[in-house]
């Protein structure tokens, strides 16, 4: 019976999702936007850069137009799957919370939204990825998605998060700009990274492991299943926060 009313809140949300048509646009043009705009000003000189979960020592060299491809494709899902996380949680706040009071259970509720997100970000990983395939093909092109997948579902783990903080729709935007923008938009470019002091802070940021495994799959032939592992592990452990904090926002005082 709980599968039954998790599934029902699934369908129900999916559907919101796609009658709002501008959001399904948005979420198909803006990576193509991106990548056309790396395409259009990128050079293909070759870029030497250092990969932390590889080696310190090893360079790798390839041209600069496809490192940014890459970064940048890690850098617009982790943008749309926060972004769609807030939004799945605050859109229909009031809606849930009559749920609670007819007899939903509020973890039901938040199962339903993950597996909302999870299924989005898996397509729009696939979308992402069939398009970067147009401009150049990765070495290891399953293990490319993978670290694309892994990073939208880090960050729409760490938007469900800030939408379960943060009521207003504009302060929670905000905080996710804010964070998205430093460090899936400038801090995890290996460019950036190689030369940058107090490394070690970039390493505890939530696009810090997805970027890696992406990257390493993307350019070399060397493993990065233990990056896809602990950017589960910081997933997950944003969606138990979330979560504990969820059920405490939909509590019913009797």
């Amino acid at each position: 019976m709980k599968w039954k009313r998790i599934w029902s809140i699934t369908e129900i949300t999916l559907v919101q999702l796609i009658r709002r048509r501008i959001t399904l646009v948005l979420l198909l043009v803006i990576p193509s936007l991106f990548f056309w705009v790396v395409d259009f000003t990128t050079s293909t000189r070759i870029t030497p850069f250092k990969l932390a979960t590889v080696s310190e020592e090893t360079y790798i060299e390839v041209p600069a137009r496809d490192e940014s491809l890459i970064f940048i494709g890690v850098a617009a899902v982790g943008f749309l799957a926060s972004f769609l996380g807030l939004n799945l949680v605050q859109k229909n706040a009031e809606v849930h919370r009559r749920m609670v009071l007819t007899g939903y259970r509020s973890w039901e509720i938040f199962i339903a939204l993950f597996t909302v997100l999870f299924f989005t970000v898996g397509l729009l990983a696939l979308y992402i990825g069939a398009a970067l395939h147009l401009f150049f093909t990765p070495q290891n092109l399953v293990g490319t998605l993978l670290g694309i997948f892994s990073a939208g579902m880090v960050y729409g783990s760490y938007g469900i998060l800030s939408g379960v903080l943060i009521r207003g729709e504009l302060e929670g935007m905000l905080l996710i700009v804010l964070l998205a923008n430093i460090d899936a938009g400038w801090l995890q470019n290996p460019l950036f990274y190689d030369g940058a002091q107090h490394q070690e802070f970039i390493r505890y940021l939530p696009a810090w492991f997805p970027s890696q495994a992406t990257l390493t799959a993307a350019f070399t032939s060397h493993p990065f299943v233990k990056s896809l592992g602990l950017s589960a592990l910081y997933g997950l452990g944003l969606l138990l926060v979330g979560l504990l904090l969820y059920i405490y926002k939909m509590r019913i005082f009797k």
